[in-house]
């Protein structure tokens, strides 16, 4: 069971030159994934003059996030793992590849790197609002809830199967492609309902910065379960056998 193998890491682990490396890797991906993917909703609200929701402005921020986040993860896969989601480090934990200690200096960066570049935004459109992720008319907080399980289970299910699995293969070159369109197709789906977060990074940036906290538990509470589940799920079912998984090392993820 993926639980036996939970670690909390060692204290001398904190002062470690390549955990801060990773972190800051982390923080720099982040930036980047957020700047163009809520910096692509904001564009596309001074096209419109803050129109309505359209097809086209859903298929943009898909676009936009499944671009922008096979950046992101390709550009730290080789340093921190290219987690770039607190609920990938979550899911990564659950697993067994990562320890609490490391995963709490990702979120730390994660979070910062997220809040940072929606203040790069408000301050580089002359103060344009970096609107904060609430639920569409009609949706209640349990569907939203819902969505974002399901729709992290698919994006966690994804990452290991192509990033964290040893049996991986050549499937781990296309791993950053892969998590970018499973995110880019997840918000084609549940984009009109939710906003389809996936990412409690995601959602808190822009929460900050706008301080709009209303349903905000949904974006950490939905992707947390719905990465564990993909983390145990995938590790009991498709890595089996004593001795036939080895955990990865920090370096790998």
């Amino acid at each position: 069971m993926p639980i036996s193998r939970i670690a909390v890491g060692r204290p001398v682990e904190v002062s470690q030159p390549d955990v801060l490396r990773a972190a800051l890797a982390e923080f720099f991906s982040m930036l980047i994934f957020v700047f163009a993917g809520e910096g692509s909703g904001m564009a596309f609200n001074k096209l419109t003059d803050n129109g309505s929701a359209t097809p086209t402005g859903l298929v943009a921020a898909s676009l936009a996030h499944a671009f922008a986040l096979f950046v992101a993860v390709s550009v730290g896969a080789n340093i921190s793992g290219g987690h770039v989601n607190p609920a990938v480090t979550f899911g990564a934990f659950i697993g067994g590849n990562i320890t609490l200690l490391r995963g709490i200096f990702y979120w730390i960066a994660q979070l910062l790197g997220s809040v940072v570049a929606c203040w790069l935004l408000k301050f580089a459109t002359g103060g344009q609002e970096t609107s904060a992720f609430s639920l569409a008319s009609n949706v209640s907080v349990w569907n939203a809830l819902l969505f974002e399980i399901v729709m992290t289970f698919g994006l966690v299910y994804t990452v290991y199967a192509t990033a964290v699995d040893p049996k991986k293969g050549n499937v781990g070159i296309v791993a950053p492609i892969a998590i970018g369109f499973i995110v880019g197709a997840n918000i084609l789906a549940g984009g009109a309902f939710d906003g389809a977060s996936m990412n409690p990074a995601v959602s808190f940036g822009p929460a900050v910065v706008s301080w709009s906290w209303t349903h905000h538990w949904v974006y950490w509470a939905g992707p947390f379960i719905g990465a564990a589940i993909a983390a145990i799920v995938y590790d009991k079912l498709f890595i089996v056998g004593v001795g036939a998984h080895e955990p990865l090392s920090t370096n790998d993820f």
